[in-house]
């Protein structure tokens, strides 16, 4: 949770696994859309519907993030135990979703099913701004102008398939160094060769 005052932070959760180009285009233009000072990207550890991910392991990804945030000062990496949006943002000023995930909160089944509830949590979320996706319709004064041939080709799961192009360099770099995203085999391999994280 942030703080409420003079600073303008938004929130953009996600897995990110890896971040793409396309994430980057997204939170610029949310930045400049709603005048934020700081915009974190904050990661679940145990992501709704993503909780079996383990390639790359966790820490590997907050590492790569953290590293292809240094040389963006307004750009923050948080990690939280929380997974419903509506929790992950409070104490935020905006938080950022692409339009795949402002669908997904609308369902009642991450609710139990119940729509009272889902309401609930719609209702405590902060301004929301919604990055476009060809096909998904959203709301014209939640979207965000951001020029669809920055992010419309452009996906983590493409991104996975190979498509290292799409990553930000800090994610290209480790995966070329390491197979982690393109070749799980090799990923495995390297892993075993490497120090166990501290702490």
């Amino acid at each position: 949770m942030v703080p409420k005052g003079e600073t303008r932070v938004g929130v953009y959760p996600g897995s990110f696994n890896p971040l793409t180009t396309a994430h980057l285009a997204i939170v610029a233009a949310a930045r400049r859309a709603h005048r934020l000072d700081r915009i974190d990207l904050v990661v679940s550890r145990s992501a709704l519907a993503k909780q079996h991910v383990d390639h790359p392991r966790f820490h590997h990804r907050i590492e790569v993030l953290q590293t292809a945030v240094v040389e963006v000062p307004w750009l923050g990496v948080q990690v939280t135990e929380q997974q419903l949006l509506a929790d992950i943002a409070d104490g935020y000023h905006l938080l950022i979703v692409g339009a795949d995930k402002w669908w997904q909160i609308h369902d009642p089944v991450w609710y139990d099913g119940d729509h009272r509830a889902r309401d609930s949590a719609i209702a405590a979320l902060p301004p929301v701004a919604i990055a476009p996706r060809d096909g998904l319709a959203t709301p014209a004064e939640r979207t965000l102008d951001v020029e669809i041939e920055l992010i419309g080709h452009v996906s983590s799961t493409a991104a996975r398939g190979g498509r290292k192009e799409l990553m930000v360099p800090a994610a290209r770099d480790f995966a070329e160094r390491t197979g982690a995203w393109v070749d799980p085999g090799r990923y495995e391999r390297w892993v075993e060769t490497e120090p166990p994280p501290e702490g």
